[in-house]
C-alpha cells in the first residue's frame, strides 16, 4: 500500500493482493520507522467495518487509519471504479481522503534494463488506459 500526504489530503493506493487481504481480514497496514526509538514510527492502515460511514479517518498517536464501510469496500473491489473519495472536517480544516486502485504505470518502465525495473508495476491492477495513443 502506498501513502501520499500533501497538505490536508491523504491518499492510499492499494494493490490487488492488498485488496484481497483487506476484504478477507478487514485491515491492511504498513509502518514506517523514522528512528530506532519505538515511538518514532507511523502506521497507516485501511480498514472496512459494517458500521462505518462510506469513508472516514481515525487518528491515534502513531497511527492513521482510513475506514470504509464494508459494503462500499466490496462494491469498489468488484467494480471498475478507480477509487473512493471523501472529506471530513477537523475543526476548521477540511481533510481530503482518497483510496484508489494502484494501476500499472504507462511510462514504459518495463523496457528499462535497470535493476528492479518492474517494482512499480508489480502487483498492480491493469491500467485501463494501456494501449491508448497519446
Amino acid at each position: 500500500m502506498k501513502l501520499r500526504i500533501n497538505g490536508d489530503s491523504l491518499r492510499l493506493r492499494v494493490s490487488p493482493s492488498e485488496m484481497a487481504r483487506l476484504l478477507d481480514t478487514g485491515r491492511i497496514e504498513e509502518t514506517i520507522h523514522f528512528a530506532r526509538e519505538d515511538d518514532a514510527r507511523l502506521t497507516y492502515a485501511l480498514e472496512h467495518a459494517a458500521t462505518a460511514q462510506d469513508i472516514g479517518l481515525r487518528y491515534r498517536p502513531h497511527e492513521a487509519a482510513v475506514v470504509l464501510s464494508s459494503s462500499r469496500a466490496r462494491r469498489w473491489a468488484e467494480s471498475d471504479e478507480v477509487g473512493i473519495s471523501g472529506h471530513l472536517m477537523a475543526g476548521e480544516r477540511r481533510i481530503e481522503l482518497l483510496v484508489e486502485k494502484d494501476f500499472a504505470c504507462l511510462d514504459r518502465r518495463d523496457d528499462r534494463k535497470d535493476a528492479g525495473k518492474d517494482a512499480e508495476s508489480h502487483d498492480t491492477f491493469p491500467n485501463p488506459k494501456a494501449g491508448a495513443a497519446c
